[in-house]
């Protein structure tokens, strides 16, 4: 039987929605949930605004196995991905002991203020994700993944996050590059994706032809559904 385990990805912050801040964090979680077998369903970018984060949370926490979430948990006042996360959940904010010494051990204890323990301020059910970069971590809670929107320290919270992590089958993939436009194979992907319900079959053009990607869990039908697209011959 397939596994299949499913995920959502949360992008919180004003400066992704106003266009200061490039996003990074999208291709990298993508890429790297296909690696481990969770496949990424559905994504949203909302605000740095309590409400815009604790709607979502609360309408996909039971439809996918994971969330997975970046922006928000840094020491400044608009950082509130922590709080709203726990209000999504029911939880409440603590004083995270573990996470404070954490941010002792790093800053030193004279150089741990007020705005720096706001990010050991975290839901009581919280699971550490380790942060080799400033040592600041992220957490996961329930099937909460919380972690920062700087793209190296996301990278670091989500390898962190990967042991707590379950994982499924892997989509398997095959690609077939024509020289020819979609319109003139478009009757042919339809009548093969009609023939091959377990293949999602995608079509990309490109300067001169276009890509068609099969994607599957099953490789016998993967193989048999490219091999009938390969073999066809256009003038």
């Amino acid at each position: 039987m397939t596994k299949i385990i499913t995920s959502a990805y949360i992008m919180i912050g004003d400066e992704i929605l106003s266009g200061r801040t490039e996003d990074e964090n999208l291709n990298f979680l993508a890429k790297n949930l296909v690696n481990v077998g969770i496949n990424l369903k559905e994504v949203r970018v909302i605000p740095d605004d309590e409400v815009e984060i604790i709607k979502p949370i609360q309408d996909l926490k039971d439809k996918y196995n994971y969330i997975f979430t970046t922006g928000g948990i840094g020491p400044t006042h608009d950082d509130i991905t922590a709080e709203s996360v726990a209000k999504a959940l029911n939880d409440k904010v603590i004083l995270n002991q573990e996470a404070k010494q954490i941010l002792i051990d790093h800053y030193g204890q004279n150089n741990v203020n007020e705005a720096r323990l706001k990010m050991a301020a975290l839901p009581s059910k919280a699971i550490l994700l380790n942060n080799s970069i400033t040592s600041a971590p992220g957490f996961m809670v329930e099937n909460i993944i919380v972690m920062a929107g700087v793209p190296k320290i996301m990278r670091s919270m989500f390898n962190s996050s990967l042991e707590f992590l379950d994982f499924g089958d892997k989509i398997l993939s095959k690609e077939l590059k024509l020289n020819i436009t979609e319109s003139f194979i478009a009757k042919d992907l339809a009548k093969l994706q009609h023939e091959f319900p377990d293949v999602t079959i995608g079509s990309y053009p490109f300067a001169g032809g276009t890509s068609i990607v099969f994607r599957s869990f099953f490789e016998e039908t993967l193989n048999k559904c490219y091999d009938i697209m390969s073999k066809k011959r256009y003038e």
